[in-house]
């Protein structure tokens, strides 16, 4: 064992418990709600949940026998059905708790953390990793983060989740004053480390997307409405390069140098993306988006590193920024 390893157990209680009923049920000792709680000093509705999850969710054959008063295994059974892990899994496993921490101060916390916890409580005994190490090792940074509102969050995820209309108040980008809103909230969705809430609003009759730190004043009102059948996230955000669905069509080719080329490989930027190497090192990156707000953004922000090719809109809207970049910085 490593020197800093430490052995964790990953077995839990409610694992413990079904397997002491399984060699109970093996050895066709008819244990029941009763003996088996007094035994684990809990409830019956306990071990009532104990006994419908190896029922329902192991389809483990487990029936009542009245003249006993106790349960059994009405077919034979050898063993539970384990969770194994290999070592390159629970280091997967250990990322993704890593990644659960990103959402620290969200509504996202504690059901995430409960979930991991459900996900490591049925594995095949201790497991032994060096946990000391594997803090090190792994981490997760954002730059410039959300900052996030847990009751915000918690009443427009109710909201989404019951179809029901909500009342706030809205600063748009560049605004002097918020304005007031009706909306029928359809979809929660994390861009970039932001979220948005993306709704049916009713004043203007069209559809809308905010971004949640610009809410203000949540009212959930008894109204509720039909979720919208046609609506997809993968559809409404599939020509968009963030955040910002367009109507328009554009195909965007961007020209990179040798030093911003070996960047742009190494990450997936749209569903759309075609890479074309060049001899001099660099590369051509073509999208097919339907609006230039966030790409122009993007392209900005590599520099002298990129040429936009085409369309021609995006390349003026570049050069007319860059012009005012530089007398504004002399």
């Amino acid at each position: 064992m490593p020197p800093d390893a430490v052995p964790v157990r990953l077995s839990r209680p409610p694992y413990e418990r079904m397997t002491y009923i399984h060699d109970q049920l093996q050895q066709d000792k008819h244990p029941n709600c009763s003996s088996l709680a007094a035994h684990f000093e809990v409830s019956s509705k306990t071990i009532q949940r104990d006994l419908e999850f190896m029922r329902d969710r192991w389809q483990l054959p487990i029936a009542y026998d009245e003249p006993r008063h106790g349960y059994y295994y009405s077919e034979p059974v050898e063993n539970l059905p384990l969770v194994t892990m290999t070592e390159g899994e629970l280091v997967a496993l250990l990322v993704a708790q890593k990644a659960v921490e990103q959402y620290a101060g969200t509504a996202f916390e504690a059901p995430l953390t409960n979930a991991f916890a459900k996900l490591t409580a049925q594995l095949d005994g201790p497991v032994t990793v060096a946990l000391g190490a594997a803090r090190h090792v792994f981490s997760f940074k954002s730059a410039g983060p959300a900052k996030a509102d847990l009751e915000l969050f918690r009443q427009l995820s109710q909201a989404v989740l019951e179809t029901r209309e909500i009342t706030f108040a809205y600063r748009s980008l560049g605004a002097t004053a918020p304005t007031h809103r009706r909306v029928q909230p359809w979809h929660l969705c994390c861009v970039d480390n932001q979220w948005y809430l993306i709704g049916h609003d009713l004043d203007r009759a069209a559809k809308r997307t905010f971004a949640l730190p610009r809410i203000a004043g949540v009212e959930l009102t008894p109204r509720t409405f039909p979720r919208p059948a046609g609506f997809s996230i993968r559809d409404h955000l599939g020509g968009s390069f963030g955040i910002i669905a367009g109507h328009g069509d554009y195909r965007i080719r961007l020209r990179f140098d040798s030093w911003a080329g070996q960047l742009v490989r190494e990450r997936f930027w749209h569903d759309t993306q075609e890479l074309t190497e060049r001899r001099d090192g660099g590369v051509e990156l073509v999208l097919e988006l339907d609006s230039l707000a966030e790409v122009e953004r993007w392209v900005l922000s590599w520099g002298e590193h990129v040429e936009v090719l085409a369309p021609k809109e995006l390349r003026g809207r570049i050069a007319a920024v860059a012009r005012q970049l530089a007398e504004r910085h002399g």
